[in-house]
């Protein structure tokens, strides 16, 4: 039997840098349609930065795959366009700047041998709906600090990757 393939779409954004951050991620399972293929998540904080608000995305979309053997294909579509660069760089700018989140995103990466990854462009319409939710989990962590949640399933429904 093979492994099933799946794709994951990543967003984050600060503003103020260091300041309030959010992050919005979409996991699919590709060749499947309906509400049991799709999931995703959204969140902020205060007080945080892009390379960790764009390493929680990446944790939190990876740490979604819980559910999948090691070896399935997985894309992985990111509107950081440093973020590959960061990977595999040992010493980088994120993670000198967030070495817990950097040493957690690496550590989730190297578990999954079969890993793509696709920079998203800024005009696609998954980066509209992605950059929305993290703008949401942005404005809600203004109110209530750290913040996490899942993206529902009828807006789940409507993404467009």
């Amino acid at each position: 039997m093979t492994s099933p393939a799946v794709t994951l779409w990543t967003a984050a954004l600060c503003k103020q840098d260091p300041g309030y951050g959010g992050w919005a991620f979409v996991r699919r399972q590709d060749g499947e349609s309906g509400a049991a293929a799709i999931k995703g998540a959204a969140g902020g904080e205060r007080r945080t930065s892009l390379a960790k608000m764009s390493l929680t995305a990446l944790i939190e979309a990876l740490t979604s795959l819980s559910d999948l053997p090691a070896d399935a294909a997985v894309t992985l579509r990111f509107a950081d366009p440093a973020l590959a660069g960061e990977l595999v760089a040992s010493d980088g700018a994120y993670a000198a700047a967030e070495p817990e989140a950097w040493a957690a995103a690496r550590t989730l990466v190297a578990a999954r041998p079969v890993l793509n990854l696709v920079p998203l462009a800024a005009g696609a319409p998954a980066s509209g709906f992605l950059t929305a939710w993290a703008e949401f989990g942005l404005d809600t962590s203004k109110s209530r600090g750290s913040f996490k949640a899942a993206i529902p399933k009828p807006n789940l429904l409507k993404f467009p990757g």
